[in-house]
């Protein structure tokens, strides 16, 4: 008796090990099955939002080429005056002379240049012409405002000092149409380069139009498809998903043949008495919802059918048989149980339609393109990667807000259900 009782407390401790031991490797078997996304996800998601972000507040171009003007800039005390004295006019000549000869200075000209109009002239013209010298000059300082003038401008040195890195505020300033003054506090920018705002406000205008107009549409839909049998909705669900066997890029150029003056919309119009003649709907705003609406529509339908199959409809029969009529059992029975796919496919149609790109640009005009279209414009055409950089944290952040306050509301949904 007493050697059983020795031996269970071992065969317990044993038992636990194997326990142990055989928990472990299920949790390194389940890890290994996920690496892969894993990686994938941080390989082209993190780490280029990451970049993104860094982008937007790093400024090292200037640091990197003029590392003596970036160096005496920063340890110069700008309180003795807005234009430097003699150590850093010669740290600058310094720097311009050798990047000139690496053929290095068009960077730090095309960063200056983003801050102040004929920032590239300015350095490009002054190092050529510091490069003719034959002697150093007694006083550099002298030499270079008498080569430039604008070397002995407040609002120059300004400019430099905002480059010097290797952290900026600049791009993000810009974005929300403000800026640095001389004295380094943060005001508003001319009225006439105030767009950045603009642009951003018309992006949110135009995603929450197409976001309205597809819940609207969507919802009828999502409403009969989830009242029908089984097999008949998953037969008209392949209407729905059609769209997505289309290119993206096909489905907008059809709706530029379709939106024309004499397109298929207008004649149905002319032939209906509804207009008098051609009224026009593509490359304007019309045309911009219209064919955005109808790419995003199967992102809000889905999420709406899936929540609606859910819902019994003995809740409805038993509200009417309470004595509840019809609008007030649908708005006070069915909609607070449907709210979660309202708010999926309202949150997935409003954030798909901020970043969207292709559709603005071909169906649009001017006065129409999103905040992507200035994304890819700096990034592609200027070069300005600090600036697009700085939009797409805009937008980031905006996602970031939306998706918390969806969030926020689908758990308050569900907490009150």
């Amino acid at each position: 008796m007493a050697e059983k009782m020795l031996v269970g407390p071992r065969q317990t401790r044993s038992l636990k090990r194997d326990l142990a031991r055989a928990e472990r490797k299920r949790k390194r078997n389940a890890f290994l099955l996920v690496l892969p996304l894993i990686v994938f996800v941080v390989i082209f998601f993190v780490a280029p939002i990451a970049g993104m972000l860094e982008r937007s507040v790093v400024d090292t171009d200037l640091m990197e080429t003029w590392p003596k003007t970036a160096e005496a800039v920063r340890a110069y005390d700008w309180e003795k005056g807005a234009v430097p004295d003699e150590t850093v006019f010669s740290a600058l000549a310094q720097d311009l002379s050798r990047s000139y000869e690496d053929r290095t200075a068009a960077a730090v000209a095309r960063r200056l240049n983003y801050d102040i109009s004929g920032g590239r002239s300015l350095v490009m013209g002054t190092a050529r012409k510091i490069a003719r010298l034959d002697q150093p000059p007694t006083s550099w300082r002298d030499t270079l405002i008498e080569i430039e003038p604008d070397w002995g401008r407040a609002e120059t040195w300004a400019a430099v000092r905002r480059a010097a890195g290797p952290l900026t505020d600049f791009f993000l300033l810009q974005t929300i149409d403000h800026q640095r003054d001389i004295d380094g506090s943060i005001v508003p920018v001319p009225t006439e380069r105030a767009v950045y705002l603009q642009i951003y406000t018309r992006t949110f205008a135009i995603a929450l139009t197409v976001t309205l107009l597809c819940l609207m549409i969507g919802f009828p839909i999502a409403y009969l498809l989830a009242g029908l049998r089984e097999n008949t909705a998953n037969l008209l669900m392949i209407l729905v998903l059609l769209p997505f066997w289309t290119p993206l890029l096909v489905r907008t150029a059809a709706w530029v043949v379709v939106l024309q003056e004499h397109g298929l919309v207008n004649q149905m119009l002319q032939f209906l008495h509804l207009t008098d003649g051609p009224i026009r709907l593509v490359y304007n705003r019309s045309g911009v919802i219209i064919s955005m609406t109808h790419v995003l529509l199967p992102f809000m339908i889905l999420p709406l059918y899936a929540v609606m199959r859910t819902v019994p409809p003995s809740y409805m029969r038993a509200a009417r048989s309470l004595g509840a009529p019809p609008f007030t059992a649908f708005r006070r029975v069915y909609i607070p149980q449907v709210m979660p796919g309202i708010a999926a496919g309202s949150i997935l149609v409003f954030i798909i339609a901020l970043g969207y790109y292709i559709t603005p640009a071909l169906v649009g005009g001017a006065a129409d393109q999103m905040i992507s279209y200035y994304i890819a414009f700096y990034t592609t055409d200027t070069v300005n990667w600090g600036l697009a950089a700085a939009l797409g944290t805009g937008l980031f952040a905006a996602t970031l807000i939306l998706y918390t306050i969806y969030s926020r509301l689908v758990g308050g949904v569900r907490g009150v259900m």
